[in-house]
């Protein structure tokens, strides 16, 4: 199903601001709870790393981040699967309502960082789902290797000027997608370094702007392209009702 262009374009700015976001709480996961949190690679290394030097105190964050990714992956995907309207909005609600709970545990009082790790994964994994796809480009939100990998890899082909098996168009081209890969990435490393900034001066309000956006998004958002099972859906109700 090829997409409008102004569609594919919205699709695109989507993907790389929810990108910014992701890379936005990754980095203050780090800075502040010490952990990843949408980073499983790094985490998984890390727990059987601890496991294996029989420190599971030291192993226990990593593994919490990793269950509770999983977890909100499969939620985020059962949500998108389903027949709502408007699931991406119901995700991005998710979300925002997740990380003003952490904001809150941020404040002064007591504070419980294996629950706050546990949350901003859960929401972290509920995000990539939200937004898989820049027209037939798949792209990851919330993890950077694969994406880097694509750059790699459109990059050799348009070398080895071999055609695209599932071109969108003139305009699609190997080079075209690793630009979308690579806009994606930069802004996963943007937002990165944002959160350097908000968590080392106003820690307290650090998770403030990031779940500004998720409410707005949650409100206002559009959905350009929906799922192919909602597609069939809809042609079936439409066939159904002729």
């Amino acid at each position: 199903m090829k997409l409008p262009l102004y569609a594919a374009r919205a699709d695109w700015a989507l993907a790389v601001f929810l990108a910014l976001v992701a890379g936005y709480l990754d980095g203050y996961g780090l800075l502040v709870l010490g952990t990843y949190v949408s980073f499983m690679s790094g985490n998984t290394t890390f727990t059987g790393l601890k496991s294996g030097q029989y420190n599971l105190q030291a192993a226990l964050p990593s593994a919490i981040a990793v269950l509770c990714f999983v977890i909100g992956s499969f939620l985020g995907n059962l949500f998108t699967q389903s027949r709502l309207r408007h699931s991406h909005r119901l995700i991005f609600g998710v979300i925002a309502g997740l990380l003003a709970t952490v904001a809150g545990l941020e404040w002064p009082g007591p504070r419980s960082a294996p629950a706050e790790i546990a949350m901003l994964s859960l929401a972290m994994g509920m995000m990539n789902p939200a937004s898989s796809k820049v027209g037939a480009e798949s792209v990851s939100l919330t993890f950077v290797t694969g994406t880097l990998n694509r750059i790699g890899s459109h990059l050799a082909a348009a070398v080895g000027r071999r055609p695209l098996s599932d071109g969108q168009g003139p305009g699609d081209s190997h080079l075209a997608r690793a630009r979308i890969d690579a806009s994606v990435w930069s802004g996963f490393l943007v937002g990165a370094g944002l959160s350097g900034v908000a968590g080392s001066h106003f820690r307290t309000w650090a998770l403030l702007p990031p779940c500004a956006v998720m409410i707005s998004l949650a409100l206002f958002s559009e959905q350009s392209i929906p799922s192919t099972e909602k597609i069939t859906a809809s042609i079936c109700e439409v066939g159904g009702a002729v």
